[in-house]
């Protein structure tokens, strides 16, 4: 019988995007650095971001500064910064209903719920300010505890913060950074959350049952003791 679900974070209890562009976008030409070079260096520390080894945003964008000669301005950082705070927090100010619903059902009946996101520290300020932490009884984001998915320390550790076994656990996201794989090498039954991917996206991660909607979990075989109030 499981006890607790699992959710991803982004794009899958909130989305950045909506008529397949960015909710909301920001500019690193401030800085003096070519876009396709800052992007790759960006990705290039994606996991040191993921992890928690870069502190915050600022020493990451010092570091792709130094990287690349150039003496890093301490005014034009902070600035770059707030500008990403703010885009950030935008997918955090209008949730979708449907995503509230199955939560409060899932509640309801029950169930433990977990939060288990792949984040830097400035990606999730505005999570306190949501009316999704409302609803979760406890939060791992990867900067805090050190380790990002897929690794399966990071979903041990979740479900020993609730109390849980992870066989007795379902884990609910997008597929990326393979998280699905991650999940179910922990033990954990995993499900692709596809209600805000483009098919063409949602089809590239396969072997995983995909949920179309949030509802549609309570339909799986593993939720059919839920009851619908």
């Amino acid at each position: 019988m499981v006890t607790a679900v699992f959710f991803d974070l982004y794009e899958t209890l909130i989305t950045e995007w909506e008529n397949g562009q960015k909710k909301a976008k920001y500019s690193i030409e401030p800085l003096g650095l070519d876009k396709d070079i800052f992007k790759a260096q960006w990705d290039l520390r994606r996991e040191l971001r993921m992890n928690g080894t870069f502190p915050d945003h600022q020493s990451v964008l010092r570091d792709i500064l130094d990287s690349q000669g150039i003496t890093p301005n301490v005014e034009t950082i902070e600035y770059v910064h707030l500008k990403r705070l703010s885009a950030k927090s935008i997918p955090f100010q209008e949730i979708d209903p449907q995503v509230i619903e199955l939560l409060q059902t899932l509640k309801s009946n029950g169930l433990k719920l977990g939060l288990i996101s792949n984040a830097a520290p400035e990606e999730v300020v505005a999570w306190e300010t949501t009316e999704l932490s409302d609803y979760f009884d406890e939060v791992i984001f990867s900067y805090e505890v050190r380790v990002a998915k897929p690794q399966k320390e990071i979903y041990q550790l979740a479900c020993e913060k609730l109390g849980v076994i992870p066989q007795e656990s379902v884990f609910i996201g997008d597929g990326g950074s393979d998280e699905l794989r991650g999940a179910t090498e922990a033990g954990m039954t995993a499900l692709q959350a596809t209600w805000f991917l483009p098919t063409v996206i949602s089809e590239r991660t396969t072997g995983y049952p995909k949920l179309k909607k949030p509802q549609d979990l309570l339909l799986h075989e593993s939720m059919k003791f839920i009851k619908v109030y």
